[in-house]
């Protein structure tokens, strides 16, 4: 017979899974962050250009040429272009779904739908207005590159896709983003900072009123340097250009350190992570079950609940409770993320990520302490192994095999499929205490709680059904979904795979919990070195 716990359970789970599915969808349109990246990486690549070494010789051409490319300024042109193409398909997408909301809406006005539903057409202008802005910020870049490749009447075509939009010549999908952008009254009109560059470079020149000020609010790093020595060349000011120089190689020097930490240690990882991988399939292929990868690969634990405790836990305590009722709630009391100011950001970010956690805990705790005390082998933080080695190892090996994963990922979902919010935050954060709580918050709070969770409870529960590889296989697939991002769910398997499999070896879940830190970390870093370095 039915008990009332199971018909609540089976309800709470189409209701969650319901939701979680149209988090997934909903994703689907969303940009990922690898596009937001490329281009911080592209700005940077352009800023260190300017980097002239005092020492010379074919091992500093050769060290300088492995960082910037070649032809720094190509690369970059084409990488600008890409991910302008992107925005414009994007762009063209949220105008098509428009207008047939609108069309709905004008055919059925008394009977409304979920796909005519006002709030969705705000949504949609929203993401006109935002795909807009992008594509101006873009064609203002591009053009000045265009010029630094000596394609001048091409930079100036592509300012005139800006100025043309005061002259009324823009398609309507245009209108639509230019009328809604214009709400925007902090934020000057792109095509008064393209008249301004086209200006620069028409010939006989032309400086608007105001120039320099325009280029200093409107353009950053290389960009902005660019036009002001153009400016500086017309008004004949050398001493200016003298200064601006030695700035732009001030910057450029750290810029450089910059980018070799973001590019050549992730390589020297790359390749360490490599090594070790290899070694450890030849040791596999040579020693058997003697092997490290054979240790432990089919001792399951001991489990003395049933898996309708995991269904419990996972159901009404994380998904539920954490990821449901907790962001209902804040939303009822008037709580909102967006509202608060940077610091302030960040330490509700942190606030509301321990109280999801501590509220999932202790779910998990009601759920299982009628069989405390647990068997030995269960939440074990302890290891006769070395669990300082299987996590960083395990860090090493991870790298690799994400790297591989993430470009398969890419190809499929082409910038799209939505990435972790936090990311883009920390991209864009100056305030080192603000970067300090979310550094907190990814990369302490997060690995403990989802390593107890995922590996210390449910991992371990999955192997009274089945193999210690499935169990990591389907505990990897729960984490992954469990981010909300269709676009993670790959790389996040793979991770929870490297991560399952680290601590299934180990039977220590310090080993997990030191690689998702490690993990999280570098991730952090990496970001925060690429936003401030396109300042």
């Amino acid at each position: 017979m039915i008990t009332l716990k199971r018909l609540v359970l089976t309800g709470l789970t189409f209701f969650v899974v319901f939701l979680v599915g149209s988090s997934l969808i909903g994703s689907w349109s969303e940009p990922q962050i690898t596009s937001r990246l490329q281009l911080y990486q592209t700005d940077l690549l352009l800023q260190a250009t300017e980097f002239q070494p005092e020492a010379s010789g074919a091992n500093v051409d050769s060290t300088r040429t492995a960082i910037l490319g070649k032809d720094p300024i190509a690369t970059s042109l084409e990488q600008y272009e890409d991910v302008r193409q992107t925005a414009q398909t994007e762009l063209d997408r949220f105008q098509s779904r428009l207008d047939q909301v609108t069309v709905a809406d004008a055919a059925a006005p008394e009977f409304p739908t979920s796909s005519s539903d006002p709030s969705k057409q705000g949504q949609l202008r929203t993401a006109i207005r935002q795909q807009q802005t992008l594509i101006d910020q873009l064609d203002l870049r591009i053009g000045i590159l265009q010029v630094e490749q000596g394609q001048v009447e091409t930079a100036l075509e592509t300012w005139s896709r800006l100025t043309a939009s005061s002259n009324g010549t823009r398609s309507a999908s245009d209108v639509t983003a230019s009328d809604t952008r214009a709400s925007d009254a902090t934020a000057p009109p792109p095509n008064r900072v393209a008249e301004t560059l086209t200006g620069l470079w028409s010939q006989p020149p032309r400086l608007l009123p105001d120039v320099e000020q325009q280029i200093q609010e409107n353009l950053d790093g290389w960009f902005r340097d660019r036009a002001l020595s153009r400016l500086y060349e017309l008004q004949q000011r050398p001493d200016a250009i003298s200064a601006l120089q030695q700035a732009a190689q001030a910057a450029a020097q750290q810029t450089f350190l910059k980018l070799t930490l973001i590019g050549v240690v992730p390589i020297i990882g790359c390749l360490a992570g490599t090594a070790i991988l290899i070694s450890l399939l030849v040791q596999r292929a040579f020693r058997g079950e003697q092997a490290l990868l054979a240790q432990n690969g089919t001792t399951i634990w001991e489990t003395p609940w049933s898996g309708e405790i995991v269904w419990q836990v996972l159901i009404a305590g994380f998904f539920f409770a954490g990821q449901i009722v907790l962001p209902l709630a804040s939303q009822l009391l008037g709580i909102g993320f967006s509202a608060f100011d940077s610091r302030a950001r960040a330490a509700y970010a942190l606030l509301y990520y321990l109280a999801m956690a501590g509220i999932s805990l202790f779910v998990l705790y009601l759920s299982i302490r009628k069989f405390l005390p647990l068997p030995q082998e269960w939440f074990r933080l302890k290891s006769k192994s070395n669990w300082f080695l299987w996590g960083g190892g395990g860090y090493l090996v991870a790298l690799p095999l994400m790297i591989v994963v993430s470009w398969i990922n890419q190809q499929v979902w082409q910038g799209q499929g939505g990435s972790n919010p936090l990311l883009q935050i920390v991209l864009e954060e100056g305030d080192p205490i603000a970067l300090g709580m979310f550094f907190a918050t990814a990369s302490i709070a997060a690995p403990i709680f989802e390593e107890i969770l995922f590996r210390g409870f449910l991992l371990p529960s999955l192997t009274r059904y089945m193999s210690v590889g499935w169990a990591i296989a389907l505990s990897s697939l729960i984490f992954a979904t469990a981010h909300l991002s269709l676009a993670e769910v790959l790389p996040l398997t793979l991770l929870g795979a490297v991560l399952g499999f680290v601590y299934t070896r180990s039977r220590s879940l310090l080993s997990p919990i030191l690689l998702h830190s490690l993990w999280n970390s570098v991730t952090m870093i990496g970001l925060f070195l690429l936003g401030s370095g396109a300042e």
